[in-house]
């Protein structure tokens, strides 16, 4: 017996611009936008309930997004959890360039230098990594 992990559910002061930053990196959508407190952001906003159900079952599925409003800010602290994100069509310094001019930031979190993946933070101050290019030519196997 096994679960699946369908959504991540983030706090965000500003949760329509949190998704659309989301949604610019990932090739996400909005799925439903509940008057801006709850902004829901996935995949395959084509695929119906009986579909997307089926999925989950069916082995390992892309989660989906949900931003949350909540009234306080991100702490100052480091998150405990975080997304790696990996380019799938581009090498890893042309990514960075994109996600940079989404409004990604570049932060230090102790990760030192000379590492193979790039510390970022989202508009709200998210932690989150870049790491190396999965594009032919970048990784083979």
């Amino acid at each position: 017996m096994t679960s699946r992990l369908e959504w991540t559910t983030i706090d965000s002061a500003d949760p329509r611009s949190l998704a659309e930053f989301w949604c610019g990196v990932l090739g996400y959508v909005v799925y439903e936008d509940k008057k801006g407190e709850v902004v829901e952001i996935g995949p395959d906003p084509e695929a119906s309930d009986e579909q997307r159900l089926g999925d989950l079952r069916d082995g390992p599925a892309v989660a989906s997004l949900a931003f949350v409003r909540v009234p306080e800010a991100k702490g100052g602290t480091k998150n405990r959890i975080h997304f790696e994100i990996t380019p799938i069509d581009s090498d890893q310094g042309a990514e960075l360039d994109r996600l940079l001019a989404l409004g990604a930031s570049k932060v230090d979190v102790g990760q030192g230098e000379g590492r193979s993946w790039v510390v970022l933070a989202d508009p709200e101050g998210n932690e989150f990594c870049l790491a190396r290019s999965l594009a032919p030519g970048e990784f083979d196997l």
